[in-house]
């Protein structure tokens, strides 16, 4: 998201028409915004992509001390898959652990490209 002013614009990616819309309903009702501008996409219905999604959760729950990242109702790390191209979202406590979530979702069969946005919290705090 990004915010100017009063105005809050949402971005990213959701599998779900519904989770979009609630994502912009969450934002309304926050004091001091105005406008909202949900530039949130959604996937088209893939099972290629679930799939994808569904190897790269296993394969990064698997993946050492990368579990605990996805204990929980609300994870700290999300999976985004888009025509097998993986977007990994969200934050992850070391240097160490955002490389090695980068190397195996690399390694999954199937993924085209890997995108890592994950943010190091270590490094958020300088």
């Amino acid at each position: 998201f990004r915010v100017d002013g009063d105005t809050v614009y949402l971005m990213g990616k959701v599998t779900q028409p519904t989770t979009r819309k609630s994502a912009e309903r969450v934002v309304e009702k926050i004091a001091g915004v105005e406008n909202v501008v949900n530039d949130i996409e959604v996937l088209p219905l893939s099972n290629f992509d679930d799939s994808i999604r569904l190897r790269t959760l296993r394969t990064l729950q698997n993946g050492g001390s990368l579990y605990r990242y996805f204990l929980g109702a609300n994870p700290s790390v999300r999976i985004i898959v888009d025509r097998g191209n993986v977007t990994l979202e969200g934050f992850i406590a070391n240097r160490g652990d955002y490389n090695l979530a980068n190397i195996l979702a690399r390694g999954v069969p199937g993924v085209f490209s890997v995108k890592n946005n994950l943010v190091i919290e270590k490094e958020m705090i300088r």
